[in-house]
């Protein structure tokens, strides 16, 4: 027969109580501190460059067990970067003087064993060794230009809102109606917003 005998937290070794109390003390800041599957842009900003006005921007990607399971089976994930630049206007709606969106593709390569990451507007190609080196690789924009200086009027204030998505549309058939139910699937950002300076 098995007796079970309680511990008594006063008979209990200093060094042992003090063990207990932080671990528990880093497991709560470590669940405090997870952050949700989604997309969040961290930050934005442009600036003109031979009369052209560029975006720069970091955001990171955390993607969910169903999604990070489909990339490592091999399906491809698209990932688009709506970009909107707006003349905001006190009286009256903003105006949208330029859209853009960029397009990369993500996937897993089986025979170099290496995540791709295809811009799909320029066709530039990256190889990275890690699915976390090529999130970090996707969530880097750097000068991406928007529009030609000249569509800006002076004394005007403009704003680019950016917002990053995974395009359920561009995942193969078989997977769409699966996707479209599942909110595992639904991996979006908010919209972000920052100024037009030169």
């Amino acid at each position: 027969m098995a007796f079970i005998t309680p511990v008594s937290s006063k008979h209990e070794p200093p060094g042992r109580r003090l063990a207990r109390w932080l671990t528990a003390l880093v497991l709560m800041l470590a669940v405090g501190t997870v952050q949700a599957d989604g997309f969040t842009i961290r930050e934005a900003s442009t600036h003109l460059t031979h009369g052209v006005y560029r975006l720069s921007a970091r955001l990171d990607y955390r993607l969910s067990g169903e999604v990070l399971e489909a990339i490592e089976n091999g399906v491809p994930l698209t990932v688009q970067l709506d970009i909107e630049v707006q003349r905001k206007r006190r009286w009256w709606l903003d105006e949208t003087v330029a859209t853009l969106t960029q397009r990369y593709r993500l996937y897993f390569h089986a025979l170099s064993h290496q995540y791709m990451l295809r811009n799909l507007n320029s066709n530039a190609l990256y190889a990275y060794p890690t699915l976390v080196s090529a999130l970090i690789g996707l969530g880097r924009v750097e000068g991406l230009p928007l529009l030609d200086g000249s569509f800006i009027e002076e004394g005007e204030r403009y704003e680019v809102l950016l917002r990053s998505q995974l395009d359920i549309e561009a995942l193969p058939s078989p997977l769409r109606p699966l996707a479209y139910i599942t909110p595992e699937w639904h991996l979006d950002s908010d919209w972000f917003a920052c100024s037009l300076t030169p």
